[in-house]
């Protein structure tokens, strides 16, 4: 899960991953009524004339905004919001004599594990909670601890590097993603798809150079160290979001997302305890610091919500390419809080971005991305039944 703070294809093919999930036959349906995505074709562009080509052209763009497409939209631009209020309220926190960012990522998974595991004991009982756990909590353990190190290598790369590395390496995330999503679910991209992919990149080196140009960046402490963070942390996060992409279209969301926070609470606890005790005692805890984090987890508590039901409605790639906008919402933060100057290329580049998300479904649709068939694990006896399903839409 990216959380930056210094600041699909045909049905998948699941059996092709035993490391990490067991046969399809483990699993029972979530609902029984449960129907199979349909994925709608996108009208033919016609070349035999001019105006046969605009008028297809056109029918092209409005078959996009289905209501799954634009709420993917919608849902990729909350994120980045989110994003961008980690990196606010971080930089608040710093300037308060605050600075603790293993401590203030833990109260996220807290949070996470309170919500969540409690409505998943609640569905399926503390037996079969405990044999979840026996049983695949292994897998759970490896994704947390990927997303604390991902989290935590990040933010200290921001120590030793400069900004402008940050935000290009931090980019390496997506074809991180691209290629464990290939791994689990065999996905065959479009080229479109990957167009998209290569118009939002550029729309983050106008970000980038917007930067340099309004001199935001600052001196390198060890640049060679902290890209080197920076590399490692971007790609525990592409591993995580594919990961939790795969596994949240085949188990209910509050499983994964409540197993993701337990494991993670114990072990980015234990991480803070071990680096940061001596300066629990140094940091200024009052009321302003209290807010400004319960600010902080609140943001991180609705992109970590928000993400995994994103996978599928569209995709962990969308999802990552959906957050290179950040950086301009910061910009409009920064007009209030920080004095920023407002500089003509921030906007042209939010535009790129955009246009980048909508011609990575030019071909493609969301509904193509993966099949969403999340099941209960057949040794649980489920207690309540929904028809409902998170990101169905």
């Amino acid at each position: 899960m990216s959380a930056t703070t210094s600041s699909e294809p045909s049905l998948p093919a699941f059996g092709r991953v035993v490391s990490f999930v067991d046969d399809k036959k483990d699993y029972l349906d979530e609902n029984a009524d449960f129907q199979t995505d349909v994925a709608p074709s996108r009208p033919p562009i016609d070349y035999s004339s001019v105006g046969a080509f605009s008028s297809s052209m056109w029918r092209r763009f409005v078959s996009l905004w289905t209501k799954r497409f634009v709420l993917s939209l919608l849902a990729g631009q909350l994120v980045s919001l989110c994003i961008t209020c980690t990196n606010v309220t971080t930089t608040e926190l710093v300037s308060r004599n605050w600075a603790l960012p293993t401590t203030q990522t833990w109260f996220l998974y807290f949070s996470l594990f309170i919500t969540y595991t409690p409505y998943t004991i609640y569905q399926y009982g503390f037996k079969g909670w405990g044999k979840m756990i026996l049983h695949d909590g292994w897998k759970y353990i490896i994704l947390a601890a990927c997303d604390v190190e991902g989290n935590f290598l990040v933010v200290k790369a921001y120590d030793y590097t400069t900004l402008l590395s940050c935000m290009l390496l931090d980019a390496w995330a997506i074809p991180v993603c691209i290629f464990f999503c290939w791994i689990y679910m065999r996905p065959k991209y479009h080229w479109t798809q990957l167009a998209g992919i290569v118009v939002c990149v550029g729309g983050l080196g106008m970000l980038v150079a917007s930067d340099e140009m309004t001199d935001k960046d600052w001196p390198a402490l060890s640049r060679a160290k902290g890209d080197v963070f920076m590399l490692v942390g971007a790609t525990l996060y592409g591993f995580t979001n594919a990961t939790e992409e795969f596994f949240v279209r085949r188990r209910p969301l509050y499983e994964v997302v409540g197993q993701l926070g337990m494991w993670g609470t114990l072990i980015n606890g234990i991480q803070a305890a071990g680096l940061e005790h001596k300066d629990m005692t140094l940091a200024s805890w009052n009321g302003a610091t209290i807010g400004i984090l319960v600010a902080y987890t609140a943001a991180m508590f609705i992109l970590y919500t928000v993400a995994p039901i994103l996978y599928r409605m569209a995709s962990s790639a969308y999802y990552n390419i959906s957050l290179l906008t950040s950086d301009f919402y910061g910009l409009l933060f920064g007009l209030f809080l920080f004095h920023y100057k407002v500089y003509w290329l921030y906007f042209v580049a939010f535009a790129v971005v955009v246009l980048g998300l909508i011609i990575y479904f030019w071909t493609a649709t969301p509904e193509e991305q993966g099949k969403i068939d999340p099941r209960s694990p057949e040794y649980v006896q489920r207690r309540h039944e929904s028809d409902r399903i998170a990101g169905q839409v």
